[in-house]
């Protein structure tokens, strides 16, 4: 598979694993307390590290919008990889490729060490998606095959994000940007979208059938893999042998349609002494073809066959496979619309369907009562169609780059809307994580006011020869001007349209969005658990230490496993018939000894026990299965 090389790629492969595991210290909680939902404010490196305790191998659905690289977003690199090479790029805002020629070098590294950490948050059955647009889309994609797994790329899906070109636009114009989608295994299938009113306007019911329908091919692709179903059907109205197209065959067995034609009129089966036919539409020779095929022919003579299938025509509710042109054309096949399901998600999604830039601004806007808040936020519908070809009511949603908190935005919508109980968690690094993510997410579990503006025409004449001569018509629109801006908020001065003197007033109203309930809590990235990657930390409260040891013995959460009654205070839990004890002090220095073994009550086969020493001898921890780990020394780096 090809891969792709850059400066310090060598250096950030493995960066992640270097990265200090920090605390999350929890700030407040808004809205709903128990509502799950998480606002993370600190470097998302960092932060993604800090969620592996809790949340490795169990996020459904990641969206995440990136810098897109274009030297005009000013983001800074700030990943402290120990190389001198990549070291001075600290603190650095990545500028354009003429003031920076290592600014995709310094983008690929920032992304790596991310996405290999998104990787591991990813549950088996979870999806990734990244926006994009098309400086670094190439590198992304080889990237993240790398990373993902070339077997586990889904799509590139054209997100048409702007509806209107701007008239000083050149060259070839930029309508789309990408969303690239990979899963965390292969084969992913995604959610069916609901079906719109103009597909289910091409289903009807001419026939008084039970159910609306279409017409649909009546064959299916495989005649040579299927030869028992390439066989001759008689036609009521005309005796024609009906066979299907070169390289088809029917649709259902031949049981099957037997009985479906018998609804027509009176059906058997017949030797029609036909391989010649049947082999050419397989695409073999004569001699291969399968032999003891019947045909489906009529079992009384065509007159009474045509009365007997004239009639089920005028009387409506024909069978599945029936006859078009009023039985005068070939055969076709019932798609009933309550068998169909939704729509097929596809590679394109138009902003009629998902919203564009400014409907995103626009909204950005309501909700901040008209102050331009963020540069290039994305449209909630965008986010939420994400969430409907994801399809689970329960997913938990992450997104590190979280802006201005369309995720959650797109998240509570949905609930509210089908009754789901799907929860996000959102990660920014930047000071506006109080002041725009979280108060976005504030505002629209409140409900907010916005200011909504209403355009009329209040003066419209139109202009003819005899107004030139007089200033009667303009001083009548004057006139409506003066008396307009006693009553309206604001009224714009005379103007002409299309041939018209038009008068246009405004009227500001206030419009109120109710809230969609719900709540998070937002935390601040805390301490790192190990002072110089080597030293517990004893400024970290000794539960996060207890679930850091427990995650990385067992790769669960703490949380998990129920308390055990009259246990040691030391004690963890057990897991596969493992016994785990943490035994430590902040302020004494801790011992495995004789005492300590003698209180332990949980039986298991095997026993991992934590101290800062042990006094007891080798051979009696391997008489009761006992492994010692040191503190810190063994204390297993996340």
């Amino acid at each position: 598979m090809p891969t792709l090389e850059w400066i310090g790629k060598d250096k950030v492969i493995n960066h992640h694993l270097d990265v200090p595991y920090r605390v999350l210290e929890h700030q407040y909680s808004y809205g709903d307390s128990n509502s799950g939902n998480t606002i993370i404010h600190g470097d998302n490196l960092e932060a993604l590290k800090a969620l592996l305790p809790e949340y490795e191998g169990r996020v459904k659905c990641i969206y995440i919008d990136p810098p897109y690289n274009t030297g005009n977003e000013g983001w800074v690199y700030n990943d402290n990889v120990n190389d001198p090479k990549m070291r001075k790029w600290l603190g650095e805002v990545v500028g354009k490729e003429g003031e920076d020629l290592s600014r995709h070098d310094k983008w690929l590294c920032m992304m790596y060490p991310r996405l290999k950490l998104l990787q591991r948050l990813l549950s088996e059955d979870g999806v990734i998606f990244i926006s994009i647009d098309d400086t670094e889309l190439s590198p992304l994609r080889l990237i993240a095959n790398e990373i993902f797994g070339r077997n586990c790329f889904v799509s590139n899906i054209s997100w048409q994000r702007t509806y209107s070109t701007r008239n000083d636009s050149k060259g070839v114009v930029n309508e789309v940007e990408h969303i690239i989608v990979y899963s965390k295994k292969p084969d992913w299938e995604p959610n069916k979208l609901p079906r719109t009113e103009a597909m289910n306007a091409k289903y009807k019911n001419i026939d008084n059938d039970v159910s609306p329908w279409r017409t649909d091919n009546a064959f299916a692709p495989g005649a040579a893999t299927h030869q028992g179903m390439v066989y001759a059907i008689q036609h009521p109205f005309t005796g024609e042998m009906l066979y299907p197209s070169n390289g088809a065959c029917w649709r259902y067995q031949q049981e099957d349609m037997l009985e479906i034609m018998r609804g027509w009129c009176e059906y058997t089966l017949k030797d029609l002494d036909d391989a010649e036919e049947r082999a050419l539409i397989c695409g073999i020779q004569k001699e291969e073809v399968r032999k003891g095929v019947k045909g489906i022919v009529l079992s009384e003579p065509l007159d009474v066959s045509l009365e007997k299938a004239r009639a089920v025509l005028e009387r409506g509710q024909w069978p599945r496979f029936f006859f078009t042109k009023g039985g005068k054309g070939g055969i076709a096949r019932k798609t009933y619309l309550e068998n169909v399901g939704g729509k097929l998600p596809t590679n394109l999604w138009p902003y009629t369907e998902v919203g564009h830039t400014d409907e995103a601004k626009k909204q950005m806007l309501a909700i901040f009562d008209g102050r331009a808040t963020f540069d290039t936020p994305k449209p909630t519908r965008l986010i939420e169609r994400i969430l409907k070809i994801v399809g689970d009511p329960e997913a938990l949603v992450l997104d590190s780059f979280a802006g201005s908190g369309t995720t959650a935005h797109a998240v509570l919508n949905m609930n509210k809307a089908d009754g789901g109980n799907r929860k996000f968690i959102l990660i920014e690094l930047m000071d506006y994580a109080e002041s725009i993510t979280a108060e976005r997410v504030k505002r629209v579990i409140d409900g907010f006011s916005f200011a909504k503006t209403t355009t009329t025409v209040v003066f419209d004449e139109e202009i003819k020869i005899k107004h030139l001569k007089s200033p009667d018509l303009l001083e009548g629109a004057i006139l409506q001007k003066r008396i307009s801006e006693e009553l309206f908020d604001k009224v714009k001065a005379p103007i002409i349209k299309d041939g018209h003197l038009v008068v246009e007033v405004e009227m500001i109203e206030s419009e109120h969005t109710s809230g969609l309930g719900g709540g998070f809590d937002y935390y601040e990235l805390g301490e790192p658990l190990l002072i110089d990657n080597k030293f517990l930390n004893e400024c970290v409260p000794i539960e996060t230490i207890r679930s850091y040891i427990w995650y990385m013995e067992t790769r669960q959460p703490l949380s998990d496993i129920p308390a055990q009654m009259n246990e040691s205070p030391y004690f963890l839990g057990r897991q596969n018939e493992t016994a785990y004890y943490f035994i430590y002090e902040k302020e004494s220095a801790t011992t495995l000894d004789s005492e300590f073994l003698s209180g332990i009550k949980t039986k298991a086969d095997s026993y991992i026990i934590y101290a800062d020493q042990c006094a007891v001898s080798a051979n009696e921890l391997g008489r009761y299965g006992i492994t010692f780990k040191k503190i810190p020394r063994d204390i297993t780096k996340l």
